[in-house]
């Protein structure tokens, strides 16, 4: 919905409750990311686990490491990243373009730029219920072109997952996920659903945004705003010249046991000495892990 009011079109509007901003980190080889979910300020918010903005330039990148137990969401801002896997999936992903791999019980693999200069992105996990982390891994990739996008009243959205402005992604999430990229012009607002019960956050990408109430102050790029529960937020961009771009990203709680250890994420800490174990003698899905090396 879109309207002209300064007020929150909302029953209950969603209001941010913590800004924390995303300070850089080494990670992966000679890598360094923006963290806001997974770091000391924000552990875990149910159901996910970690987001990073990177920006990584040859030949820093990620290479071959596991995950059990979750989905990586990857979003190219800028260049491109080639993903490998032991199971023999190969692939480019360029600006624009999303990959939504599920882990599931098991997948080595690496992530390196394709590019000279600085790659950009964002990287999101999304934690697997109980019931869904030992299914089989399975991929989604959409290149920008098929992403579904809509644009009204100076704000343009691209729906990676869920809805937005009466459109609605093919991406199947399991664990029950909204993702939308919104680009809003100077002195342009935009007002959208959430469910209820679903935890949400923003993360600004470029400019700086009021979130949720007319007269509270605006937000900068690399914040991320943890959300309050409500029907919806409300977003204005007050800028005279500058746009505002910023993911809305929301999803149902799992309100499950969490014990992460690096990139395993199970239930319990004895799933999580399992998924060591199997990693380490290359079984219950890490078998083809034995003889492989990304090229």
């Amino acid at each position: 919905m879109s309207a002209s009011s300064q007020n929150s079109s909302f029953e209950q509007p969603r209001l941010a409750t913590k800004k924390i901003l995303a300070r850089p980190q080494s990670e992966g080889v000679g890598a360094v990311v923006r963290r806001s979910i997974g770091r000391p300020e924000m552990k875990y918010f149910d159901p996910f686990l970690v987001l990073d903005e990177f920006a990584v330039s040859p030949p820093a990148g990620f290479p071959d490491h596991p995950h059990r137990g979750f989905e990586t969401v990857t979003y190219m801002l800028q260049g491109a990243f080639t993903h490998q896997d032991f199971a023999g999936h190969m692939g480019t992903i360029h600006t624009g373009d999303v990959q939504w791999m599920t882990a599931g019980r098991g997948i080595i693999h690496s992530e390196m730029p394709a590019g000279e200069g600085i790659q950009r992105g964002l990287q999101l996990w999304i934690n697997l219920s109980s019931n869904d982390k030992m299914i089989e891994p399975r991929y989604q990739e959409l290149q920008d072109e098929d992403i579904p996008r809509a644009q009204k009243d100076g704000v343009e959205v691209k729906v990676i997952a869920g809805e937005a402005m009466g459109i609605h992604s093919p991406v199947y999430t399991r664990t029950p996920t909204m993702y939308l990229d919104f680009t809003l012009k100077p002195h342009s607002q935009y007002h959208q659903c959430i469910p209820e019960s679903w935890n949400a956050f923003v993360y600004i990408i470029e400019g700086e945004g009021v979130f949720g109430s007319h007269n509270l102050p605006a937000t900068t790029a690399h914040h991320l705003l943890i959300l309050s529960l409500g029907d919806g937020l409300s977003v204005w961009n007050k800028s005279s010249s500058k746009l505002l771009r910023f993911i809305l990203v929301g999803g149902q709680p799992l309100n499950e046991p969490v014990v992460q250890h690096g990139p395993f994420v199970m239930n319990t800490q004895d799933e999580i000495d399992k998924t060591v174990e199997d990693y380490c003698y290359c079984k219950n899905g890490f078998e083809m892990a034995r003889f492989w090396r990304s090229q």
